[in-house]
């Protein structure tokens, strides 16, 4: 009776309700919302290299533990009501981790660790009680990432223990060690490893999970354009900026979705071993492009606000390096679905190397326009590029 209950917990692969994201799943998601915004004002308030350390691994962090989940609700299904439960409980203290971020590194550094380590840990346990009995490679699975997610839990305790310099040692250790996992196979001595055979996801499933993930990071994007702008008295020059913002989001957008999004989201669906992609393409290589486009938030704020700084190599640094970013993501990322590193993403890194040749002696704003341009070139390039092989391919 007891397998029976548990064996309901899980989704129904190959059923028309298998791989669709739930209204749930959504729901989740608006604690990232906030999440994502808290990570972009802390870095815009912080911009130092060592607030820049900081914000990039409370970012490692988020996304680790969102990614996390998204796996754990590939094979447990969400509109079963103890799997609801769960849910419901991480959005909780996913909501005490957003709102831990600004002080993170300060008082509340306990309050981050201990609602982070009881949504890692916790939410592994509970899938480990889920597949007991119904899959035994995957319970071996999750009883091996619950201890490598209880290994790092101790650093991360201690890290919120500790003061400033020794907290942010004990937590590069704990991040280390999570995002080593997958890498090993959470190798445990006594119980061996997992292969990406045992990690039978639904494509489709991790796919649009991660896509709207994206889309959480691009609205704070438009968000932080739209809010500045609406703050700051108007004038061709802050419309400009404006503008810029918004074009940038798009571009992102359209390399992303226009293609990337779309061709992985088939092979991964159609692969003999999704979970091989899945590791790659979507747990690893969205880190970057997430990365990005929250750098890029956050040059949309330097643009508004200091439009004719000139030799800045801070701010020039967001304003290059957020694109930079997302393109070296989205070059990783398409790579690993297609198996062909998109030209035009090379091409357009080796234009933003060249930029940085002259941001030391051009305005803020201007070299936001130029980097905003190359996202363009690049969306141009790809489409040009893919179009014609489409039409070759079509004619043979």
């Amino acid at each position: 009776m007891a397998a029976t209950r548990q064996r309901n917990w899980l989704r129904v692969k190959g059923s028309p309700g298998g791989s669709r994201v739930s209204f749930l799943e959504l729901f989740f998601d608006l604690v990232f919302v906030f999440s994502i915004s808290q990570l972009s004002h802390a870095l815009a308030a912080h911009y130092t290299p060592l607030g820049a350390l900081e914000a990039g691994l409370m970012t490692f962090a988020v996304w680790w533990v969102w990614i996390f989940t998204a796996w754990v609700t590939n094979w447990l299904d969400p509109e079963k009501m103890p799997v609801r439960g769960m849910l419901v409980v991480l959005m909780l203290l996913g909501l005490v981790l957003s709102a831990s971020i600004p002080e993170a590194f300060g008082d509340k550094g306990l309050l981050f660790a201990g609602a982070y380590v009881l949504m890692q840990v916790g939410r592994s346990l509970f899938a480990v009680f889920a597949m007991k009995g119904v899959s035994a490679s995957n319970y071996r699975n999750f009883i091996r990432i619950s201890v490598w997610l209880g290994v790092a839990g101790v650093f991360w305790i201690a890290g919120g223990l500790l003061e400033h310099e020794a907290r942010l040692v004990a937590w590069l250790i704990a991040l280390a060690i999570e995002y080593a996992g997958p890498a090993s196979g959470f190798f445990v001595p006594g119980l061996g490893k997992s292969t990406t055979a045992d990690w039978d996801v639904s494509g489709a499933h991790i796919a649009e999970r991660s896509a709207l993930f994206v889309i959480i990071c691009l609205g704070e994007a438009i968000l932080v354009a739209g809010r500045t702008f609406s703050e700051l008295p108007f004038s061709p020059l802050t419309a400009v900026v404006f503008l810029t913002g918004f074009v940038a989001t798009v571009g992102m957008w359209w390399l992303y979705f226009r293609f990337g999004h779309e061709r992985a989201a088939h092979r991964i669906e159609h692969d003999e071993t999704p979970g091989s992609i899945a590791r790659q393409a979507f747990t690893y290589a969205h880190i970057p492009i997430l990365a990005g486009i929250i750098v890029h938030a956050v040059s949309v704020e330097f643009m508004f606000s200091h439009p004719h700084e000139v030799g800045d190599l801070g701010i020039v640094a967001s304003v290059l390096g957020g694109v930079g970013l997302f393109l070296a993501g989205n070059l990783w990322f398409k790579g690993a679905t297609s198996g062909r590193p998109p030209l035009s993403h090379i091409g357009g890194l080796v234009l933003l190397i060249l930029l940085a040749f002259v941001a030391p002696f051009t305005e803020i704003y201007v070299m936001g326009m130029l980097s905003t341009a190359v996202l363009l070139i690049v969306a141009a390039w790809e489409y040009r590029s893919l179009s014609g092989q489409a039409v070759a391919h079509t004619l043979h």
